[in-house]
């Protein structure tokens, strides 16, 4: 982007959140004009100097939120982060998007269910957004994962791009870079603390089109998501859990009071496919039988010669358009009503 280095300045100087950031910029005439006002300090610029360079050999990129690939959900959000740092696949971040969060502390049942939903989302050309912790976000990441494609994934990092955290999800990292895309907010190699954590949350909902939320107690991170999921007017989805289960809490609450979905999997967002065939062919089988009735009775016996099936599967289909309305049953046979 242009002035990279001058917008960075004023993002990396203390103190200056997407908030302030946006107020300097409407402030002043140019990004240059905003630079001299903070007059940053040499090691500052040395700083931003080296996060370039350290990103270039990375290869990462700096994404602004006037760069076609910026998530275009994300950039509806107020105060989002004016610039992103990625590492992966970038054309990942154009990709439809859903989120799917939950506890560190999942159940093995829980983490298999989100598993299994991601990877029919990916399957589908849909990206799972996710934090990368333990249990469900590591789920969801590894059920898109599964799948084919290399635009499968997005891992929003509290801490920068190249800061792996936990530990444990070293592996699952490397293997987002391959098939997906790791982002952040943060400068490179930034560790983060708790309230990092939160930051990260309102870009995991706001990337998205819709947020799922896994087992996650009532004082969850997730619950935070779900909280920035509505204030963005992102729709919610709930996946229910048995309620003396404390990670039963978070989710069952969402669907109580009317701010979440009820989500019972993958069905919920994508037909059974074979399941529609089924239902398209009984329609038209239907539509044949109701074909060859008119304003003369016709009997079952002759409708089923008429039509090549045989008396049962006639009777079947009968009640159905005699319930619909379709057809009424006299002494001498069926007529069309």
């Amino acid at each position: 982007m242009k002035n990279l280095f001058e917008h960075l300045l004023i993002l990396r100087s203390p103190k200056i959140g997407p908030a302030t950031y946006n107020n300097l910029m409407s402030r002043f005439d140019s990004v240059d004009d905003v630079v001299a006002f903070l007059n940053p300090s040499k090691d500052l610029r040395d700083s931003v100097t080296r996060e370039i360079e350290i990103a270039a050999r990375l290869g990462a990129r700096f994404i602004a939120d006037s760069d076609d690939l910026y998530p275009i959900n994300l950039k509806s959000v107020k105060n989002h982060p004016p610039i992103i740092t990625v590492r992966g696949n970038v054309e990942t971040l154009k990709c439809e998007s859903v989120a799917i969060v939950g506890t560190r502390h999942a159940t093995a049942a829980g983490m298999n269910f989100v598993a299994d939903m991601a990877y029919e989302f990916a399957e589908h050309n849909i990206a799972v957004v996710s934090g990368m912790a333990m249990g469900t976000d590591t789920a969801a990441h590894r059920g898109a994962l599964r799948a084919n494609g290399n635009l499968n994934t997005i891992a929003v990092l509290g801490g920068g791009v190249d800061y792996i955290w936990p530990v444990e999800n070293e592996r699952l990292y490397y293997e987002i870079l391959e098939r997906g895309a790791v982002i952040s907010e943060m400068p490179i190699g930034f560790v983060p603390v708790g309230s990092n954590f939160v930051q990260r949350n309102r870009i995991i909902a706001g990337i998205a089109s819709k947020l799922i939320v896994g087992e996650a107690d009532s004082q969850s991170g997730s619950m935070k998501t779900a909280t920035f999921a509505q204030e963005y007017g992102r729709p919610i989805y709930a996946i229910p859990s048995h309620p003396a289960d404390s990670r039963a809490v978070g989710p069952n609450s969402l669907i109580r009071s009317g701010r979440a979905t009820l989500c019972m999997g993958a069905k919920d967002f994508f037909p059974d496919e074979k399941s529609e065939v089924k239902k398209q062919k009984k329609s038209e089988s239907e539509n044949i039988v109701l074909d060859n009735i008119g304003t003369v009775p016709v009997s079952e016996s002759v409708l089923a010669e008429i039509v090549g099936k045989n008396i049962s599967e006639i009777k079947r289909e009968l009640v159905i358009l005699e319930l619909q309305g379709l057809i009424q049953k006299s002494d001498s046979g069926y007529v069309r009503v």
